[in-house]
C-alpha cells in the first residue's frame, strides 16, 4: 500500500519571521531539482512544513532523495482520508495490516492533533475510537501508552486527515546556500570531504579548491578528487572544483626552505591561494579538513601561524573530533571508499621526516619575505586555476576536462 503523500517538517530556526521566505525558498527549490526524476510529485507548502503528494510515485526511492536534502528535520509517509471517523477507522486498518503481518504480538497507541476545531470528536476521543476500532479489529494488538512498538498519529486538517506510523529522520541543519558562500580546500583524503559535508549541513554553499602537483601527482589522482566532489553535489545540486597547479610553488620551496617549515609554508601558500580564489568567486570564508592533533600541521601552533595567511574566516568543522568519528561519519555519506584509493595528494607526497609542530611566526614570515618569487608564482596559480562545473547526475569523467 503506497502511502498518498509525505509530510516534511522543516526545522523551528528556519521558521524565524525574517528568515522564513528565503528558507522555505531554498528548500523548495532544492526539492523541486531532487525530486525531478518523479514527475508525477506535487508540492504543497503550510506554515512549518511541505507537502510532497506522491499520486503513485514509489515511496522508498523518493525517501532516498528527501534524506539529501537539508533543511529537513524529518518527514513521514502519510495516508489521507475523508473528515468522517468511519473513513479515518479503516485507513487506518489498512495502514496497520501489513505491519501486523508476521507478529504475534505488538504494541500500540494512538495519538492526534485536532488541528481543524470544527471536527466534532476532540483529539482524546478520536484516539480512543480509532483505538478501540484497531483493537478490534486485530487480535495481536496490545495497548502501551509508554513504549508502544507503533505510534498511530491523526493530523485532522481542514480538508482531510492524515494518518501515518513513520517518522524518518532528515538531514537537517539548513538549506543550500542560505548562510552565505565558502570555498572547501578539498585533498584527496578522509577528512576535507567529510568537513565539506558539515559546512553544506550548516547552509553554506561550497565550491572547491584542489592543489595537485603533477606529474608528480597522477591524473588518477586528480580524477579521484573530482569523484570525491561528485559526491558531495549530491547533497548540494552542484559544486564547482577549481584545480590549482601547485608544483611550481612546492618544489621551489623544496629547494629553497628550510625543511622544518616545508609544510607551514606550503599550506599558508595554499591559503593566500584559495582566499584570492574566494574574492573572485564572492565567497566569504574558507574550509578545512583540519583536526587538532592529528598531524604536525594541526597543532594549535601551527594552525595559528598557518591561519595568519589569510584574513578571511576558517571554518573547521572537524576541529575536535576524533578520526574514527570522522571515518565513520565519511562512510555514511559515502565519501570513504573514495577517500581510501591509494592515490596521493600534494600535502601528503612531499612531507618532511620533522616538520615543526611549534613554527614561530616571525620566522615563518621572514622566510616569505626572502622568497621574491613566491607572490608572483601565488597570482599565476590563481589565474590558471581550471575551473570544473560538476552536478550529482553528472557522469562525466576527467579525461574530459584536460
Amino acid at each position: 500500500m503506497n502511502p498518498d503523500l509525505v509530510i516534511i517538517r522543516l526545522g523551528e530556526l528556519m521558521l524565524k519571521r525574517k528568515n522564513r521566505h528565503r528558507f522555505l525558498r531554498s528548500v523548495r527549490d532544492r526539492l523541486q531539482a531532487v525530486l525531478k526524476p518523479f514527475p508525477g510529485l506535487q508540492l504543497e507548502e503550510e506554515y512549518g512544513r511541505i507537502y510532497i503528494q506522491l499520486n503513485n510515485e514509489p515511496y522508498t526511492q523518493v525517501a532516498n532523495e528527501l534524506k539529501k536534502v537539508f533543511g529537513i528535520v524529518s518527514f513521514s509517509p502519510a495516508y489521507r482520508s475523508p473528515l468522517d471517523l468511519q473513513r479515518i477507522q479503516d485507513t487506518a486498518r489498512q495502514m496497520m495490516q501489513p505491519l501486523l503481518a508476521e507478529s504475534s504480538q505488538v504494541t500500540f497507541k494512538v495519538s492526534a492533533n485536532r488541528a481543524n476545531k470544527e471536527f466534532p470528536y476532540d483529539s482524546q476521543q478520536l484516539g480512543y475510537l480509532v483505538g478501540g476500532f484497531l483493537l478490534q479489529a486485530f487480535d495481536q494488538l496490545k495497548v502501551d501508552v509508554h513504549q508502544p512498538q507503533y505510534e498511530v498519529r491523526l493530523d485532522i486538517r481542514r480538508e482531510y486527515a492524515l494518518i501515518f506510523t513513520e517518522v524518518e529522520q532528515g538531514g537537517g541543519g539548513y538549506p543550500k546556500g542560505s548562510n552565505g558562500k565558502a570555498m572547501l580546500m578539498l585533498s584527496g583524503g578522509i577528512d576535507s570531504p567529510v568537513a565539506g559535508w558539515y559546512a553544506l549541513r550548516k547552509g553554506l554553499e561550497l565550491e572547491a579548491v584542489h592543489f595537485h602537483s603533477y606529474p608528480y601527482t597522477s591524473e588518477r589522482a586528480q580524477q579521484k578528487v573530482i569523484d570525491l566532489t561528485k559526491i558531495l553535489s549530491v547533497y548540494s545540486g552542484s559544486m564547482n572544483l577549481h584545480m590549482v597547479t601547485f608544483t611550481e610553488i612546492q618544489t621551489r620551496l623544496l629547494k629553497g626552505a628550510d625543511e622544518q617549515l616545508l609544510i607551514t609554508l606550503m599550506r599558508r601558500a595554499m591559503l593566500r591561494i584559495c582566499s584570492k580564489l574566494a574574492v573572485k568567486r564572492k565567497a566569504s570564508g574558507i574550509v578545512t579538513g583540519e583536526s587538532l592533533g592529528q598531524v604536525a600541521s594541526q597543532t594549535l601552533a601551527s594552525m595559528d601561524v598557518i591561519g595568519r595567511a589569510t584574513d578571511m574566516p576558517l571554518l573547521r568543522p572537524l576541529i575536535t573530533m576524533d578520526k574514527q568519528e570522522i571515518i565513520r561519519q565519511a562512510e555514511t555519506i559515502g565519501t570513504y571508499e573514495t577517500s581510501i584509493q591509494p592515490y596521493e595528494d600534494c600535502c601528503t607526497l612531499f612531507v618532511p621526516k620533522s616538520p615543526s609542530i611549534n613554527p614561530d611566526l616571525s620566522r615563518v614570515e621572514k622566510v616569505e619575505q626572502s622568497l621574491e618569487w613566491l607572490d608572483e608564482e601565488i597570482e599565476r596559480a590563481v589565474s590558471s586555476a581550471q575551473l570544473i562545473e560538476l552536478s550529482d547526475r553528472d557522469e562525466s569523467k576527467f579525461e574530459e576536462y584536460f
